[in-house]
């Protein structure tokens, strides 16, 4: 009650209120709300009942208060998280998916950790490759050019215990590592390796570093994947660095027509090579065969002549006429006892008779006729006209046999 009650002058002049007439209200009005289990409604001057409803109210209350306590102590664990359990703030278990009982604040705690949840870092920028961090993706080569590295490293949970109490911050453990990592395996490597034909090596190696430090930390964290999100070189020398880059596709491409011309023309000179090779070898055993032919068949005449020399003789003349004057088309004609020339086609007639001989130009009168002493000739010259009258098999010059 206040000092301001109107009625504090009137009724409790002589000092405060009563203390037993207060416990009695409350006693009321706690045996109002729970039922009026503790008896009948006390009397305004009976004094023994508001003890006993006041001690049984006290207890009830006490025991709906010891029960919610014990009830707090009930959690459910889902199927992708594990329970660690806290014995005044020391770790007692992990428990296992499920319904669980741990006893009440203040002597048991429950830390629920989700182990399924992939969790994600960022290096060398944050939410958006355009927004760097360049103290973070700023590395140097072994070949000692900087690029620019950004990439994600995404981990979750193994050991829910060694992840909460080895670690104050568990993204900034593993940023740290990851950089470390990427710096120690970029330093170890060329410029063009790193940023083309060996991202996905770097990436794989760098894992397994990342994995490596945080072992080594019992950190209770796995690494999944590293992700490279951009490897280029400093914006500063970007330009030079693009000329570079052309000037070497232009060098790759000017070798690689090079090499489409060379495969183009050595094949061919080969090919010439080897048919002039061919051609001159079946020349060599051309002129060969048509040697050991002309040889054979000089042998064949020679052993004829020794049998007959005036028979062969004259075959040989006859032969040689023969092939002279089938390839012309000039004929003489020899009238004896007259001097008239009677000239015929004879090269139409020829021609008519003979298809594969050559026509002449025209027709040209023949030449003076022989006489019959020029006719007449001596064995002896016939012999030499035929040694000397070109063969197609056979052409040599003979002297006069002895």
């Amino acid at each position: 009650m206040g000092l301001n009650d109107p009625q504090w002058g009137n009724k409790n002049s002589g000092g405060p209120p009563d203390l037993d007439d207060m416990l009695r209200s409350l006693n009321r009005k706690l045996a109002s709300l729970l039922g009026n289990k503790g008896g009948g409604p006390a009397e305004p001057g009976g004094p023994p009942s508001a003890p006993r409803n006041f001690g049984s109210s006290i207890g009830l209350i006490i025991v709906v208060v010891v029960l919610l306590w014990f009830a707090s102590g009930f959690y459910i664990v889902d199927a992708s998280q594990r329970g660690v359990v806290l014995r005044f703030g020391k770790y007692t278990e992990a428990t296992m998916p499920g319904p669980r009982w741990h006893w009440p604040f203040p002597i048991e705690s429950v830390e629920i950790v989700n182990l399924s949840q992939v969790r994600t870092v960022e290096i060398g920028y944050r939410d958006d490759v355009k927004n760097k961090i360049l103290r973070e993706s700023l590395m140097l080569t072994d070949d000692e050019n900087i690029i620019d590295i950004q990439f994600a490293v995404q981990y979750y949970l193994k050991d829910p215990a060694a992840y909460l109490f080895n670690n104050r911050d568990p993204d900034q453990n593993v940023r740290q590592a990851a950089e470390t990592a990427i710096r120690e395996v970029v330093g170890k490597n060329k410029m063009d390796f790193v940023l083309y034909e060996g991202r996905e090596q770097v990436a794989a190696e760098t894992t397994k570093l990342i994995q490596s430090i945080l072992d080594r930390y019992k950190s209770g964290i796995l690494i999944s994947k590293v992700t490279m999100q951009n490897a280029q070189p400093p914006q500063q020398v970007q330009a030079a660095f693009e000329d570079a880059v052309k000037a070497g596709q232009d060098e790759e491409r000017q070798k690689n027509e090079g090499q489409a011309y060379a495969n183009d023309v050595v094949p061919r000179a080969k090919g010439a090579a080897a048919r002039l090779m061919e051609e001159a070898s079946g020349y060599q055993q051309s002129v060969i065969a048509r040697a050991k032919g002309d040889a054979s068949r000089f042998e064949q005449i020679l052993a004829a002549y020794d049998k007959a020399p005036q028979v062969t003789r004259e075959r040989m003349y006859i032969d040689a006429m023969q092939q002279i004057l089938s390839s012309t088309t000039k004929i003489m004609v020899d009238q004896k006892n007259s001097n008239n020339l009677l000239y015929l086609p004879l090269d139409k007639l020829i021609q008519s008779t003979n298809p594969g001989a050559v026509p002449s130009s025209g027709a040209q009168p023949a030449a003076k006729p022989e006489t019959d002493q020029s006719k007449r000739m001596s064995a002896e010259e016939k012999d030499a006209a035929a040694l000397r009258a070109p063969d197609t098999s056979l052409v040599r010059d003979r002297g006069e046999r002895p």
